[in-house]
């Protein structure tokens, strides 16, 4: 067996299906689906079984995870979410560019499933903070890593004890052995689900919380350091609304450009971090941030 994907669930009866049949669709044989499911009320463990993936009993993300790993028996273990969907071709790429370039953990771009500006975005965003962080203070998001089981097995998998952020405790850990790396031939496409839940602004933030947190006072290991209210987020766009969003959007890019370019020269070569070499980008990037952030909060 050449892969195990493996998906954490908890009553994702609706969601599930989709993700599934994106992997039915794909152009790649060997591989397994092990759903890690946390006691779902619903139809989510009928439908797994009925897609023919293996169910083992999960819990929080990294029990589900964990569970997951010790059921599988591929040689590399694929991290999804069930609100996520493959694109055609996606398992084939991953697996191909992980062993032509001999990489034990990656991770790859996001893609929002929603035709919404501010949501593309604010993904984009996303992907640059990973991209700039990426050999400084790795991180990924747990429905897009990709490892070789024998790098999960020696760190000892996903840290339970950790309430939120495990998965980049688990990715910085990787990165000990082996550097995190971002994936040229692949991206996923995520749901935008929790934006809808959280408001936009609010997850943003939420994630910004979090990071701060973690750099100065370590991981979080319960339900008090975050707390959030509901927040609807109107979608209306005005001209002026757009084309502030592609401004914002074009110079996005262009970090998005040089950071690959960066960290790809870094690789050829085998060079240190040259943190002067980062700065612009960074500065660039967090005036973004402040722009980006006064807009949404006044809407």
């Amino acid at each position: 067996m050449k892969v195990s994907i493996i998906i954490p669930t908890l009553n994702e009866e609706e969601l599930l299906p989709k993700l599934l049949e994106s992997i039915i669709n794909q152009d790649f044989e060997e591989y397994e689906v092990i759903v890690a499911d946390a006691h779902s009320k619903d139809r989510t463990r009928e439908i797994a079984l009925h897609y023919g993936c293996q169910v083992v009993d999960g819990g929080l993300p990294a029990v589900g995870r964990n569970a997951g790993a010790r059921a599988a028996q591929g040689e590399f273990l694929f991290f999804l979410d069930s609100d996520t969907i493959l694109p055609p071709g996606f398992i084939r790429n991953v697996y191909d560019e992980m062993q032509d370039r001999y990489i034990d953990i990656a991770t790859c771009e996001i893609r929002p499933l929603s035709d919404y500006q501010l949501d593309r975005v604010i993904h984009r965003l996303i992907n640059i903070a990973v991209l700039l962080s990426l050999r400084i203070d790795p991180k990924a998001f747990g429905f897009c890593i990709f490892v070789t089981k024998r790098l999960f097995n020696r760190i000892n998998g996903f840290d339970e004890t950790i309430y939120v952020a495990e998965d980049n405790d688990f990715v910085k850990r990787g990165a000990v052995f082996r550097e995190l790396r971002y994936l040229n031939s692949a991206y996923i496409l995520v749901s935008i689900r929790r934006f809808e839940k959280e408001g936009r602004f609010a997850y943003m933030k939420k994630g910004i919380k979090l990071n701060l947190y973690r750099t100065f006072k370590g991981e979080i290991r319960n339900d008090e350091v975050v707390k959030y209210e509901f927040d609807a987020f109107h979608k209306s766009i005005s001209v002026k609304d757009m084309d502030f969003l592609d401004k914002i959007e074009k110079q996005l890019l262009k970090i998005e450009e040089h950071s690959k370019r960066f960290n790809q020269k870094s690789k050829e070569r085998h060079e240190a971090i040259n943190q002067e070499q980062l700065q612009p980008g960074l500065k660039e990037y967090s005036q973004l941030i402040e722009e980006l952030g006064v807009y949404i909060s006044k809407k």
